[in-house]
């Protein structure tokens, strides 16, 4: 099931830059899976830069500021070969429990000038707020970033987890480029209100979390530092009923002669051209699996397939807790 075609980048949006079909997000390699190593993740970063990866995905709070600076010592003498997607907003206390979001206009420059600062960059490709700040208009969120594309810091705007109307609020102010939200096979949500918006105003999607965070590639929670252990779909009898789909995919993968993490992520490729999916890996072993799914060309047929072996109905949790659903301007209404 492989197709040796040149890689074809993908736009994100009618009015972004095009990138690399696959994306790499830097979160793992400071916070959220237990222990990190910067030498093996400065590599990886290297690795997916001289791959043709040209998507580097990571947010202010991120390991509090830990992974901006590690991308910064990542990208010293090839910031040419990067595109910078930066996502801002969350508050972290000192002993990085979260208490709330900030998206004010004033916070927005704020939060950009030490972004700069920790990258070591004069400008970000795409700045977005990661949620929505329930205390602020999206419109005073967006202007204050369109402010910083004018002024040349910013190239272009993005969303994170907004719902139709915030969307639709937001690209009036200014064009959007992408929007960043969870899609995999397990998480579907976005295709029934968000993605046709999305495709009606042309704007991209940059998926995250497309191997549902390990539940589809078979990573098991760790003991230490890892955010799984207090996620729903990784607890008691909801992870027993979700290892169930993930077997089933393996055995698909098993079938097509590919692994389950390459499968995954074509099926996402394969949904729509408008889709990049960013994916987290942070050792060289996992990168290069990862460009692996490139070379999956699925049918119709096997998306069908898959669509039916893994119905989105059968999940057993949400992908968030309740405090945090509750707080996901993409999960109102539905």
């Amino acid at each position: 099931m492989f197709q040796q075609n040149k890689t074809e980048f993908r736009r994100l949006g009618a009015n972004g830059p095009s990138v690399y079909p696959i994306g790499l997000g830097c979160m793992g390699m400071s916070w959220a899976y237990g222990p990190t190593d910067d030498t093996e993740s400065i590599a990886t970063i290297h690795m997916a830069l001289d791959e043709g990866i040209n998507l580097i995905d990571t947010g202010d709070f991120y390991g509090m500021g830990h992974n901006e600076m590690l991308i910064g010592r990542a990208l010293k003498g090839r910031r040419d070969k990067a595109l910078l997607s930066v996502k801002f907003g969350p508050m972290r206390s000192a002993d990085g429990k979260a208490y709330g979001i900030d998206a004010r206009p004033m916070a927005v420059k704020n939060f950009l000038a030490y972004t700069l600062t920790r990258l070591g960059v004069d400008h970000i490709d795409i700045y977005r707020p990661a949620r929505l700040d329930p205390q602020v208009p999206i419109e005073d969120t967006v202007g204050a970033i369109a402010e910083m594309v004018k002024a040349g810091y910013v190239r272009y705007i993005g969303l994170s987890e907004v719902g139709p109307e915030t969307i639709r609020r937001a690209q009036s102010v200014h064009p959007i480029s992408d929007m960043q939200i969870e899609y995999s096979l397990v998480s579907r949500g976005p295709e029934e209100k968000i993605f046709p918006v999305l495709q009606e105003l042309g704007i991209g999607v940059t998926a995250y979390a497309v191997l549902s965070r390990g539940l589809l590639s078979g990573s098991s929670v760790k003991t230490n530092g890892d955010f799984r252990a207090n996620m729903p779909r990784f607890m008691g009898e909801n992870l027993a009923q979700n290892l169930k789909l993930s077997e089933k995919l393996k055995q698909i993968a098993g079938d097509m002669d590919v692994t389950p993490v390459q499968l995954a992520i074509a099926w996402v490729m394969a949904k729509q051209k408008y889709i990049v999916p960013i994916l987290g890996a942070r050792k060289r072993k996992q990168l290069g699996e990862t460009l692996g799914a490139l070379k999956v060309k699925l049918t119709v047929e096997d998306i069908k397939r898959l669509d039916e072996a893994i119905p989105a109905a059968e999940v057993a949790g949400t992908r968030y807790g309740e405090s945090q659903m509750k707080a996901l301007d993409s999960e109102r209404g539905k």
